[in-house]
């Protein structure tokens, strides 16, 4: 496997870690619909919660969170639309951002709450 997914499956794994220890409830790891992939669906209180989890070894080129962009904001909601209809849910849905960065074996994490407000 190519190093760049490696990053990216070890910084889900911490992202998962991160919220099961804040009290997230998690649904769903990679669910994929048409061209989009929601890399963790999960639920904390009556929330809803898709969460984009970015990884990067170094900020050179920017900010992990830097890296969403608007055609994969799009990609993600129509892919949270079309579960909440799958799944026949009503709750309200929000939209997260995990940003990491793994350097010299120090993991440093952003856990940005309703990012595409930001956007």
């Amino acid at each position: 496997m190519a190093e760049h997914n490696e990053l990216g499956k070890k910084g889900e794994k911490i992202a998962v870690d991160y919220l099961l220890e804040k009290g997230f409830q998690i649904i769903e790891r990679n669910y994929r619909f048409q061209k989009a992939e929601v890399d963790i669906i999960a639920k904390k209180d009556d929330l809803l919660i898709a969460i984009e989890v970015k990884t990067r070894s170094s900020i050179e080129f920017g900010d992990p969170q830097d890296f969403v962009s608007p055609k994969k904001i799009k990609l993600l909601v129509s892919a949270i639309d079309h579960y909440v209809i799958e799944k026949n849910l009503d709750v309200e849905v929000r939209f997260d951002i995990i940003a990491i960065v793994i350097k010299n074996n120090k993991e440093n994490l952003e856990h940005i709450e309703d990012a595409f407000l930001h956007f």
